[in-house]
C-alpha cells in the first residue's frame, strides 16, 4: 500500500500491546499521530492530545473540518519533508495491526446505482418493469446492522438461514449457496443534526467526514425467500466490511465530475445547484484457496444516479438525526458495462453465466476459501488519492 501526500488518510493502529490510536499512512508506512501530539506537533491548532490517543477516530473527527482540515495541511507540509525528530512515528505496515477505524452508531446502505437496480430488476422481473415506480423520485435505502461492521482482514463464517428452493414447496434451513460481495462506498458522517432539522442538499457534504470502501456482503438466497414485505434483514446482518482508512472528502475536490441528468426532475428538497459525483476507480479481485487470481469487475463510483448530498438531503427530510460516526453506503455500484457490475448476481446473471477461472474452475458465487478484495483510487494530472482495500476470506459455516 503506497499513500501519497495528497491522500493523507485516518485509521486506527496498534503496535504490538500498545494500545490503539490515530494514525496516517505515506507510502509504505505508518505513522503514530499520538507520538506526533506527544511532541508537540499540534499543539499551535488547539487540539487536546488525548483525541489523538483514541481507540476510534469519532472524538478526532467530531473537532470539526476546521481542526481536521488543518490537522490534514500540517500533516501534508510535515511529511513531505520529515525531520528527524519525528522518525520514531514512522512505522512499516508488516508491524502494526489496523483496526477498524470508525464506532458506527447506525448504519444506512442506499440502492443509488441505476445499472444495478436495472439489472436486478430485469432479472426479477422484466426489461419493461425493471425500476419500481419511486426509484427515480428518491435515494431508497434501508437500515443495515452496525455492529456487524468489521474491517478489512477480517474473516467470517458462511451465513445459515431459511432458503426455498425453486423446485420446493416449503423453505429448508441450510447455509447460503449464494453468497456474494457487492462494491459499494461509505460516506463517514462528520457533523450531527438535531432531531426535527433536516440537511439541506446543498449543505449536505459539510456532514461528510470522508469515505471508505464498503463491502456489504449478501446471502442471495436467503434473501430472495426474506425481502417481502420488509426487505433485506438475515441475508445482510451477518458481516460487512470496510477499509482501515478513511479519506476525507478534501482530498477529492481534483475529482469531482458532474452527476447524471436526472429525469424525471425530482422534488425540490433534493435538487443540488450543482449536484457532482467523485471520479474514482474500482476493482474487485477474486483468489481462490488454492491462489488463483481474477479481477472480475472494474467499476466507478461516478456512475451512481443518486449522489451523496441528496442522500443525506432524503435521510434527514424526516428530520432524522445523523451522528457522527454513522455510515451511510452507496449501494452496489455498476456501470453500463457487463464487466463492470458490481455484484456476482449480475456478474454471472443470477448464477447462468459462470465466471471461468485460470486454473478452469468456475464461480456463480462465492466458495469457502474465496478472498474478495476491493480496491480503490483517484488519478489525475500527477494527482493520485488512493483508498487502500478491504479484503476478507470467506470460512466455512459454523456447524
Amino acid at each position: 500500500m503506497n499513500f501519497s501526500t495528497d491522500t493523507i488518510p485516518f485509521g486506527i493502529f496498534s503496535f504490538g500491546e500498545s494500545k490503539k490510536c490515530l494514525a496516517t499512512a505515506v507510502d509504505d508506512k505508518v505513522i503514530d499521530l499520538s507520538f506526533l501530539a506527544n511532541e508537540g506537533l499540534f499543539d499551535d491548532l488547539d487540539i487536546p492530545r488525548p483525541v489523538f490517543s483514541k481507540p476510534y477516530l469519532n472524538d478526532f473527527i467530531a473537532l470539526g473540518k476546521q481542526k481536521t482540515n488543518a490537522v490534514r495541511d500540517l500533516l501534508r507540509k510535515l511529511l513531505k519533508n520529515p525531520t528527524p525528530d519525528i522518525m520514531g512515528a514512522y512505522f512499516y505496515y508488516r508491524q502494526v495491526d489496523l483496526h477498524l477505524p470508525v464506532k458506527t452508531g447506525d448504519y444506512t446502505d442506499f440502492y443509488s446505482s441505476e445499472q444495478h437496480a436495472y439489472n436486478v430488476g430485469v432479472m426479477f422481473r422484466d426489461p419493461d418493469n425493471a425500476l419500481l415506480p419511486n426509484w427515480k423520485h428518491m435515494p431508497v435505502g434501508y437500515h443495515g446492522r452496525a455492529s456487524s461492521i468489521f474491517v478489512s482482514g477480517t474473516p467470517f463464517h458462511r451465513p445459515k438461514g431459511q432458503i426455498k428452493p425453486a423446485d420446493a414447496d416449503a423453505p429448508v434451513f441450510s447455509p447460503t449457496r449464494r453468497l456474494d460481495f457487492e462494491l459499494e462506498m461509505a460516506a463517514v458522517i462528520g457533523r450531527s443534526n438535531p432531531l426535527g432539522s433536516p440537511i439541506l442538499v446543498n449543505e449536505a457534504e459539510d456532514y461528510v467526514f470522508g469515505f471508505q470502501l464498503f463491502n456489504d456482503w449478501s446471502a442471495r438466497d436467503i434473501q430472495a425467500w426474506e425481502y417481502v414485505p420488509l426487505g433485506p434483514f438475515l441475508a445482510k446482518n451477518f458481516f460487512s466490511s470496510v477499509s482501515p482508512w478513511v479519506i476525507p472528502i478534501e482530498a477529492l475536490e481534483p475529482f469531482r465530475v458532474k452527476a447524471p441528468k436526472q429525469d424525471p426532475q425530482v422534488l425540490p428538497y433534493l435538487r443540488a445547484t450543482d449536484p457532482t459525483q467523485f471520479d474514482v476507480n474500482l476493482e474487485v479481485t477474486l483468489t481462490t484457496a488454492a491462489g488463483t487470481e481474477k479481477v472480475i469487475s472494474r467499476s466507478n463510483f461516478k456512475h451512481l444516479y443518486w449522489t451523496v448530498p441528496q442522500q443525506i438531503a432524503h435521510h434527514t427530510i424526516t428530520g432524522c438525526n445523523l451522528q457522527v460516526g454513522d455510515l451511510l453506503a452507496s449501494g452496489t455500484i455498476s456501470g453500463r458495462e457487463p464487466d463492470s457490475f458490481g455484484s456476482l448476481l449480475e456478474l454471472t446473471w443470477g448464477g447462468k453465466n459462470p465466471i471461468l477461472l485460470e486454473d478452469g474452475t468456475e464461480r456463480r458465487f462465492l466458495e469457502d476459501g474465496d478472498t474478495l478484495s476491493i480496491r480503490g483510487w483517484a488519478e489525475k494530472g500527477g494527482l493520485r488519492v488512493d483508498f487502500g482495500e478491504v479484503k476478507n476470506t470467506v470460512l466455512g459455516a459454523k456447524l
